[in-house]
Order: structure tokens, then sequence, then C-alpha cells
């Protein structure tokens, strides 16, 4: 059996003019990551991201925790949808920076909103695929790994929109019951398969081994 790692990438700037970046603490937590598999001897033989910085980034935390110099392979299937884009389709104005719980909440009510009327096709957010299409790229990846990677440890480094579609994938679950999957994922996570030739199985989700120490407790980020 393969082996199958997906890792959310690291806090982002939420609320910032530039998204795709990541903060110091998402950086901390990628290395935090590589340094936790480097103790306990796990390296992956292959490396797939997509082609936002902050996956770029997230990898390169990885790499230098623990001590990797593997190539990634590009694969733009993994790249997030564009949250702003979602929300324009059911909220066209502007909204204030969410710099307050209640700001927060409004945001993320609006974006899984936006979220299951574009799953369902009843909205085409500007300038993004379709869901099937997304979720195409998504499943192409996993695809790909069964194909090349047989018997081997594989890295993905992706967003939280890819990672619970590949779990509702494999689970054969609804559209919209990848949104709870994705709402509530944490920066830096990670979400493990086993995998042969024919299918991918779910081993666990969303699970944090790196940051399991009282001292690293607000390290536990989700945006």
């Amino acid at each position: 059996m393969g082996q199958l790692y997906l890792v959310r990438h690291g806090q982002a700037s939420f609320g910032a003019d530039d998204y795709d970046q990541l903060s110091e603490l998402g950086r901390r937590q990628a290395v935090q990551l590589g340094r936790y598999w480097a103790q306990r001897g796990w390296r992956p033989d292959a490396v797939i991201m997509g082609s936002l910085r902050r996956h770029a980034q997230t990898w390169e935390g990885i790499a230098e925790g623990a001590g990797l110099g593997l190539q990634p392979l590009v694969w733009e299937g993994l790249n997030e949808y564009d949250s702003h884009a979602v929300i324009r389709t059911v909220h066209p104005h502007p909204l204030a920076r969410p710099d307050t719980p209640e700001l927060y909440r409004h945001h993320f009510r609006l974006l899984r909103d936006g979220l299951t009327q574009w799953m369902a096709g009843t909205v085409s957010p500007a300038g993004m695929p379709s869901y099937a299409d997304f979720a195409r790229g998504v499943t192409g990846a996993l695809d790909h790994v069964r194909a090349s990677h047989q018997g081997k440890k594989v890295l993905i480094v992706s967003s939280g929109g890819p990672i619970s579609t590949a779990v509702g994938h494999v689970l054969g679950m609804s559209p919209e019951g990848t949104i709870e999957l994705n709402m509530r994922i944490r920066n830096s996570a990670v979400t493990e398969f086993q995998f042969n030739p024919k299918r991918h199985t779910l081993l666990t989700y969303n699970t944090l081994p790196h940051l399991d120490d009282p001292a690293l407790a607000d390290w536990i980020t989700y945006a």
C-alpha cells in the first residue's frame, strides 16, 4: 500500500490585501511539521503541490524543518477556489475587513452560502471553473498518485477546498457535505490516505500531531 499525506498550507494573511502569503506563524507551523516528520524518520518519495504562493511557502517550511531537497510537481488542479469570487455571487457589495468576531462569522456565512450555490451549479463565480471541473482537478491528482507512485510515500501540499473535496470524493459524500469538512480544516493540518492502484482509503483527517504540545496551543489556527 502507498501512503499519501495531504497538508493544508500554514496560516495565511486572512483579511489582508494579499491573502496568498504565509504569516510568520504560518511559516513556523510548516517548519514544525517538517521537524516532527524528521524526528520520526518519515520522508516522502514525491511531493505534489498547487501553484499558489502559500503552497510553495508551506513546502519550503516543511523542507527546511525536515532537511528535504525534493523538487515538487506543481499541479494547478490542487489550487483553492477564489473565496472572494464565491462570496460576490451572493453578496456583490464590498465587505468590511473581517477584523471582529461578528464580521468574521458573517464572512464565513456568506462563503458557505456561495459554495452551496456554486456546487449546485446555480451560480458561476467570475474567473472560476465549474465545481465539476474543480473537483476533476483534485481527483486527477489522486489518480496520478495511484498511477505513478504505487507503494510510495507521497506528500501533497494544497488548501482546504481541494483537501475536503478529496476526502468527500473518497468517502462518496455529497458536494455539500464537503463544505462542513472545509469549514473546519486547520492550518498545516495533515490528512492521511492509504492507496493502491484501484482506490484511496481515508485513515485520518485534519490532524495536528506536530502541534500536540500545550506550549504550542496558540499555534492552532483556521484561516
